[in-house]
């Protein structure tokens, strides 16, 4: 399997990861949510903040963001279809890249003003490890006030996905 076909497949389970929390979020939020429910947004937004700064990286822009989170908690509607689209714009970028893009190094200022370096297969690594380790900052919180989360495995979604993988092994 090549670097891209890996890439753009955990750019889709990404995807499939968020959708699941954010229906989870979702159900949890209708009613009175609980604070830790915003702690959870907040945590989300975090992560949305960041993947939208290396959206901005990997294209050579600068982006408007001076920190990677934000004062005030965002409705979580306006946020939940933020990510949504973002995903989309991962995925939908890393299946148009060339074989020799994934290695360009691209500088770049992080927020706190000091320069950085990375190739764009390197940046597109951390945006997946960053969301994933989020997703479970939140899992964990849902944990907490419902006993139970989104699924949220790699595994899972491929043999969601591409049921014939489980059937090989009967």
């Amino acid at each position: 399997m090549s670097a891209q076909a890996l890439l753009i497949s955990l750019f889709q389970y990404k995807a499939w990861a968020d959708e699941e929390l954010i229906a989870g979020l979702t159900q949890l939020g209708n009613g009175t949510p609980h604070a830790e429910y915003y702690t959870a947004v907040r945590i989300l937004n975090h992560a949305h903040i960041v993947d939208r700064i290396f959206v901005a990286n990997l294209q050579r822009m600068r982006h408007a963001y001076a920190t990677t989170g934000t004062d005030e908690v965002p409705q979580p509607e306006d946020l939940f279809n933020a990510i949504k689209k973002t995903d989309q714009w991962y995925i939908e970028y890393v299946a148009r890249l060339g074989r020799t893009q994934f290695n360009e190094a691209i500088e770049f200022p992080f927020t706190d003003g000091t320069p950085g370096q990375m190739s764009r297969e390197e940046m597109l690594g951390h945006v997946i490890a960053h969301s994933g380790y989020h997703r479970g900052e939140v899992g964990r919180i849902m944990t907490q006030l419902t006993t139970s989360s989104p699924r949220d495995t790699f595994t899972g979604y491929l043999h969601e996905v591409e049921p014939a993988r489980r059937e090989r092994m009967r």
